[in-house]
């Protein structure tokens, strides 16, 4: 019985993931899509609409648009940062069995919002560069860092300790997320598809909604989706129940 518990435990699943990952969304839709709009949605629609309006009018204006343009990317990262620290804490907290709280989340992603910055920059830097460079050392290092967000906000480690961590729990693995995150990318890529023949068609405030509700949804499951993949990387790496993890937090 025992060793038949190793082995189920042993490789990364990503069915599980995914079906984990959707559960999660499931259970807690109200939650989930609310931060996601609150954080991602309505300033992904307020930043294109201002876009739309003001920056129309300011094509001899390169400055006025390169400042804004930075302003806007500034807050765009920032906010980004909390959402998905604090749809890591959802997904910990539900598959702990517990009820995840708005203001739970929300206050755990922000005690870590600084470390959390960092990481996404460094993170996106370190991939950006490496696609550039010979595009597979891109993948290889997104893959490895794919799972320092959850490990911050979950163990608390540094930025750099976040990274390595992430990168040590990755090992073995790194192809299985790889299908994973290429099952994603291609759902995703097919959904802006949908949206490009859409948009069009609709007047520029529905295209607008549109845009930001079918951003807020992908940005909700590629926020969720890595705190699942913590927690099975836990499982294959170490044995480690959900329980233990939520211990942190006791």
């Amino acid at each position: 019985m025992t060793s038949a518990v190793i082995e189920q435990r042993d490789r990364f699943r990503i069915g599980r993931v995914l079906g984990d990952s959707f559960a999660v969304i499931g259970r807690n839709f109200i939650l989930c899509f609310g931060v996601a709009l609150v954080f991602l949605g309505l300033p992904r629609f307020l930043i294109k609409f201002t876009a739309w309006k003001w920056l129309a009018g300011l094509e001899q204006h390169a400055p006025q648009r390169m400042v804004f343009a930075v302003a806007a990317g500034l807050i765009a990262m920032v906010l980004a940062a909390v959402l998905q620290a604090a749809l890591v804490r959802v997904a910990i907290e539900d598959l702990n069995g517990k009820r995840p709280a708005t203001r739970d989340c929300i206050g755990t992603a922000l005690s870590v919002l600084l470390p959390a910055i960092g990481i996404s920059l460094l993170t996106t830097l370190g991939a950006a560069l490496g696609l550039l460079l010979l595009i597979v050392p891109g993948i290889i290092l997104f893959l490895r860092w794919s799972a320092a967000a959850p490990v911050l906000v979950q163990e608390r480690r540094g930025v750099f300790a976040s990274m390595a961590r992430s990168s040590d729990l990755t090992e073995g693995s790194r192809w299985a997320l790889l299908g994973l995150w290429v099952i994603v990318i291609v759902a995703a890529s097919a959904m802006e598809l949908v949206m490009a023949r859409i948009l069009p068609a609709v007047g520029a405030i529905a295209a607008l909604s549109l845009d930001a509700l079918d951003t807020t949804l992908i940005y909700m499951l590629s926020s969720i989706l890595p705190a699942v993949s913590y927690v099975e990387l836990r499982r294959v790496k170490e044995g480690a129940s959900v329980d233990e993890l939520a211990e942190i937090f006791s």
